[in-house]
């Protein structure tokens, strides 16, 4: 029986069934058009087509520069429930944060770039958690996370103003410390609150995560508490959809 799917749909699980079975590896870079036309007798227009959809799917780059080519893809495991616990934070020792220990515990490279501190008005969702008023100034680092000098998340940590000042949390370079900086002053962040919401992004968290597009992220917000429950930290981290499995070991108890 003739397949009575649009041709773009045909060529396009002909090229996936390639990536799947591993005749078309990680990094390889696909023909050009012209080439493809010819090989699957059908016109330049179906061929790219075929190919936006699976560059939407995640299976192939963008195509800007070098052309289409076979994404590697490997989500990183991040396993939220035990994240920034101050036992593992101590073990990442030379590793830096518990971030980037969890990172090459996986076999990867991890990478930071500080995008910047600043004074700001916070998002009206941020005030409320972080319990000020919405046209109070609090202190806000943001940073770019990488996975073998690829963006997997992007990272802005909120802070009380009175928090931040005079504290490396206002150096404009990443910083760290045993147990986490707040902890080294005296602020001890007794327990966290986590919200995860599932959204397409914005045209800029898409441009900085280089997200195929359609590619959803989770905006994941953690607030940290102190043991009198006042909020410390406002943590929002923007993580891209295509790149992460988030893990929480829950105990029945």
């Amino acid at each position: 029986m003739d397949d009575a799917r649009p041709l773009r749909e045909q060529v396009a699980d002909q090229l996936r069934q390639l990536i799947e079975h591993a005749e078309l590896k990680p990094g390889d870079r696909l023909d050009p058009e012209p080439d493809l036309a010819v090989r699957y007798g059908v016109g330049r227009g179906t061929i790219r087509a075929a190919l936006a959809d699976l560059t939407a799917e995640g299976l192939l780059s963008s195509g800007k520069g070098r052309g289409r080519v076979v994404r590697d893809y490997r989500p990183l495991e991040w396993h939220l429930s035990a994240y920034e616990s101050r036992h593992r934070h101590e073990a990442a020792g030379d590793h830096g944060d518990q971030w980037a220990a969890e990172v090459y515990a996986q076999g990867r490279e991890p990478g930071e770039e500080l995008q910047g501190v600043a004074i700001v008005e916070p998002p009206a969702r941020v005030a409320e958690l972080l319990g000020v008023e919405p046209d109070e100034l609090v202190v806000v680092r943001r940073r770019v996370r990488l996975v073998d000098g690829v963006p997997f998340q992007l990272s802005s940590s909120y802070f009380r103003e009175a928090v931040a000042h005079g504290t490396p949390l206002m150096s404009p370079r990443p910083v760290s410390a045993p147990g986490g900086v707040l902890a080294s002053l005296g602020l001890i962040q007794e327990r966290y609150r986590d919200e995860i919401v599932c959204r397409m992004p914005t045209k800029a968290e898409a441009d900085d995560l280089g997200l195929p597009k359609g590619t959803p992220v989770a905006e994941f917000t953690r607030t940290g508490y102190d043991k009198t429950d006042v909020a410390l930290r406002v943590m929002v981290t923007i993580v891209a959809g295509d790149r992460h499995v988030l893990v929480y070991d829950v105990d029945p108890e």
